[in-house]
């Protein structure tokens, strides 16, 4: 086993799912991070400024686009680890930030708590009708950080496990690894039953987001499935098998920027949608590996190395 990779991730929704747009939309006054900006016309131009989320992925993702508007042209600066989607979300609306990184299906949940679109294209579609007048959404990454049924390499051949449909044949032998509330979110437990009549046999509740306690507790067949976030470095470095989710239990999470259009221009859009034609999910596990593993390599360092990598920075 290599070492574990700690990460500290996004959650599902959270308080967002019940709140966080209201509070976002009706708070007064201006984001504690900076001044708001003026109402200047959209696509006004300008110098950007890229914000991130508080956990190392998020802050790669927007180093990068930093470093692919510089290299278009497009003057950019970054504010990371400004905190949870409740917080960059406001920040994006008033202008404090031009933009930030966001998964898909997380964005919707906070969006409309009650969203039941599942699937990549139906999440993308249905955001720019939740949005609040002046945001908006640039193109989807193929890159995606979501939720995944995960068992050994062992496991899966014993069982013929590829995809949960599989699993539902012998779900009333396993012992599941996931924060407690899966128990109860309508795509742990519940969804499960509905989607795929996999009813497991129990949970063993760690709150580690996937990390080296779900996974020590994974290999040692103290449970039998974990749920591990989909870029998360021990799945590759321990030839941990993802369960396919032909049904879309859990909704779609693909990496795309948030913006707020005043002064976002065409090729500033061109520049974005470029690293989200190129961005995969192994990018970013290899990226969460260089960031949070034994290297310990700085977010923007570990963002310039991938620009070159693909051609965006000579």
């Amino acid at each position: 086993m290599k070492q574990p990779v700690t990460l500290t991730r996004r959650g599902f929704g959270g308080l967002a799912a019940g709140v966080g747009i209201a509070l976002a939309l009706s708070a007064c006054g201006g984001s504690p991070l900076s001044t708001p900006s003026t109402n200047a016309p959209s696509g006004a131009g300008g110098s950007l400024t890229v914000g991130s989320a508080d956990f190392p992925e998020s802050q790669v993702i927007a180093e990068i686009y930093a470093g692919a508007l510089n290299a278009a042209g497009v003057t950019a600066t970054t504010k990371p680890n400004i905190g949870s989607r409740e917080i960059y979300f406001k920040a994006v609306q008033d202008g404090s930030i031009d933009l930030a990184p966001d998964y898909s299906g997380n964005l919707l949940s906070y969006l409309d708590a009650n969203a039941t679109q599942v699937s990549a294209d139906d999440v993308y579609k249905a955001l720019p009708g939740k949005l609040p007048q002046g945001l908006g959404v640039l193109d989807p990454a193929k890159a995606e950080d979501k939720d995944a049924m995960v068992v050994t390499k062992a496991t899966a051949e014993k069982y013929q496990l590829k995809s949960i449909e599989d699993l539902a044949k012998v779900c009333g032998d396993f012992t599941m690894a996931a924060p407690a509330t899966f128990e109860t979110r309508a795509y742990g437990f519940p969804g499960l039953k509905a989607n795929y009549n996999c009813v497991l046999k129990g949970l063993k509740p760690f709150s580690d987001g996937g990390g080296n306690l779900t996974l020590q507790a994974l290999l040692s067949n103290d449970v039998q499935v974990a749920d591990i976030y989909t870029t998360t470095p021990s799945i590759q470095d321990n030839a941990l098998v993802v369960l396919d989710d032909p049904k879309n239990n859990f909704k779609a999470q693909q990496v795309l920027p948030l913006y707020n259009m005043a002064k976002m221009t065409d090729k500033a859009k061109a520049a974005l949608n470029n690293v989200s034609k190129i961005l995969t999910t192994d990018d970013l596990i290899n990226l969460n590996r260089a960031v949070s593993g034994n290297q310990k390599q700085n977010p923007k360092d570990a963002a310039a190395a991938w620009l070159k990598d693909k051609g965006i920075v000579k």
